[in-house]
């Protein structure tokens, strides 16, 4: 005979804790930095406190910035090759650096919204009632 417990839990505001994220505040609050670093996140949020450390966004954030800018740039070069002639050192001298800067631009922002997403879904180590209490602290 198995006893389910269910623990009710407090909805949290997903478009808001995203939109944060993108701003790069705490998914909580709002108020309070997400980063302490270009892309090391906060343990804690200064202003309100909540946890942070339990975000897994590692993978996702920067394959997101990649098809994003590669989808501009792909736009833009086909655009410029059907309305003009435009010679291959053009592509050179503007197209790789914004391949290699407009992503190392979107990074931070996408990685706040990534883990507002986990933050406000309860997922990897943001749900306080799926902790495992002896285990140590992640560091």
């Amino acid at each position: 005979m198995a006893i389910e417990i269910t623990v009710e839990r407090e909805s949290r505001p997903l478009l808001q804790a995203v939109w944060n994220g993108l701003r790069r505040r705490c998914p909580k609050c709002g108020e309070g930095k997400l980063f302490r670093a270009y892309l090391k996140v906060n343990d804690h949020c200064p202003v309100c406190g909540e946890e942070l450390r339990h975000h897994r966004a590692d993978d996702l954030p920067p394959y997101i910035s990649i098809v994003i800018v590669g989808h501009i740039l792909i736009g833009v070069m086909l655009e410029m090759e059907m309305t003009m002639r435009v010679e291959p050192y053009v592509y050179l001298m503007v197209m790789v650096p914004l391949a290699l800067f407009l992503p190392l631009l979107m990074l931070p922002s996408i990685k706040g919204a990534v883990v507002g997403l986990q933050w406000a879904n309860y997922m990897h180590g943001f749900d306080p009632s799926q902790r495992d209490p002896a285990a140590p602290d992640e560091i």
